[in-house]
């Protein structure tokens, strides 16, 4: 066991290399050679890339793909998607293919505002910090402005705040609950700005209101904080076409393979278990484009996942049915995404794939990446249905395994063309390479 380090964050890239290397690697020299050949050629861009978070070492590449052919509400779309998993963007690609020749994908932006709180405990008559609460509303809007200015230009600022009583949850509990307009930015830094003004208003105004006799702190503030629960910050994204042109490749009419859709996405809907690895699925989708796009896909997971449980019960988040013929699928998800501030405008990467993406405004990526979310979970379940999930994947997870096991491009080649007409798994790989390697 080493000894805790002390100024850890005071030495330069190189000595935090050396010491992480030597004390928690077992080829020390190996590992500064490999974190050193991942940093950036441009000097200027890697200190970019350094200050993007703390205790840099190096970077950490994810392959940026492009899912192309995506008909968007009549407008042709490459979408930029960043992921490691395979067959995720091949998957997306033909669902794009699929549908643009089916009217494309529908989208509509059905809210923008997000939300946060400042949380605090009063022990007093709810009356009385009711009255409080409405008479301090004119200096919380006062003295936010110098934070606000800029945003309301835009469209954007405070949209409503609310006194919410939470004490049936936590004795003594209470926040203001905050709805925003933040235009083309996530909003994460000027939501929380105005939040902490809020609390430090609220404990001015609270030390002179009459209604509270003079007490020293009748306010407690607990803490101030946006959420990333945004369900009024929603995107539907829909698919629609007659039952007759679903027929499928492997010879299953249409109506049979509707029918084995809903089905699927009525045991989502059902069964948590499924729904999990469903919704993990349109995920997929969502979260390529979110870190294509430089956006925080945690907060957006966390807060698809809330959503998908808000009827207290975890379900699925697409759904299907068939009427007059006709086969819909379709989800809404809450997505707070940004376009402006963050990453947009310092990533080189992000910009480039803003770019390719016609530089959209925050709710058209909003429809961007939920039709994303929605072609991919079309791609997994039309599988699942169908042949299986594997045999799709596994082709694509061929090279991953041939690179495993250090194969030539001549071998590649060669079983590439193999696994073309047989099943692909990591054992029949090995040992057709081994006998590639050994015909004897």
């Amino acid at each position: 066991m080493t000894d805790p380090v002390q100024g850890f964050s005071r030495f330069t890239k190189e000595e935090k290399i050396r010491w992480i290397a030597r004390r928690y690697t077992a080829r020390p020299e190996a590992t500064e050679d490999l974190l050193q050949s991942y940093w950036h050629a441009d000097p200027a861009l890697q200190q970019l890339h350094d200050e993007f978070i703390e205790n840099t070492l190096s970077n950490f590449y994810l392959p940026l793909g492009v899912a192309p052919n995506f008909n968007i509400n009549g407008k042709l779309y490459a979408i930029p998607m960043a992921i490691e998993e395979s067959s995720v963007v091949a998957a997306a690609s033909k669902s794009a293919k699929f549908w643009g020749s089916r009217g494309g994908f529908k989208t509509q932006v059905l809210g923008t505002r997000k939300v946060g709180q400042v949380h605090f405990r009063y022990n007093g008559d709810p009356n009385t910090l009711k009255a409080f609460i409405e008479s301090a509303m004119p200096a919380l809007m006062q003295e936010s402005e110098g934070l606000t200015r800029n945003m309301e230009r835009r469209g954007g600022g405070i949209h409503a705040i609310a006194l919410r009583d939470k004490r049936q949850e936590l004795p003594g509990y209470y926040q203001l609950h905050c709805e925003f307009e933040t235009r083309d930015a996530m909003g994460a830094n000027f939501i929380n700005s105005c939040l902490e003004q809020f609390a430090t208003t609220l404990e001015k105004e609270a030390r002179t209101y009459p209604g509270f006799k003079g007490e020293d702190a009748p306010l407690e503030i607990l803490m101030s904080i946006l959420s990333n629960y945004v369900p009024d910050c929603r995107v539907r994204a829909t698919v629609s076409c007659p039952v007759a042109d679903l027929g499928q490749d492997n010879g299953m009419d249409g109506e049979t393979f509707a029918r084995r859709m809903i089905q699927a996405v009525k045991i989502a809907e059902a069964d948590p278990f499924r729904a999990v690895t469903h919704n993990k699925g349109i995920m997929n989708g969502i979260d390529a484009v979110v870190i294509a796009t430089g956006n925080d896909f945690r907060a957006v997971e966390a807060g698809v996942h809330a959503y998908a449980c808000r009827s207290g019960k975890y379900r699925s988040l697409s759904h299907a049915d068939i009427s007059e013929g006709e086969f819909r699928f379709w989800l809404e998800v809450p997505l707070a995404l940004g376009t402006v501030g963050g990453l947009t405008k310092l990533h080189p990467m992000v910009r480039l794939a803003l770019e390719i993406l016609g530089n959209p405004t925050a709710p058209e990526l909003m429809e961007i990446t939920a039709t994303a979310g929605l072609a991919q979970n079309y791609g997994a379940l039309s599988s699942l249905v169908t042949v299986g999930i594997q045999r799709g994947h596994m082709k694509m997870h061929l090279l991953n395994i041939l690179n495993e096991q250090g194969a030539s491009p001549e071998e590649k080649d060669l079983l590439i063309d193999y696994f073309k007409t047989h099943t692909v798994s990591h054992s029949a790989v090995t040992e057709r390479l081994k006998k590639l390697r050994n015909p004897g």
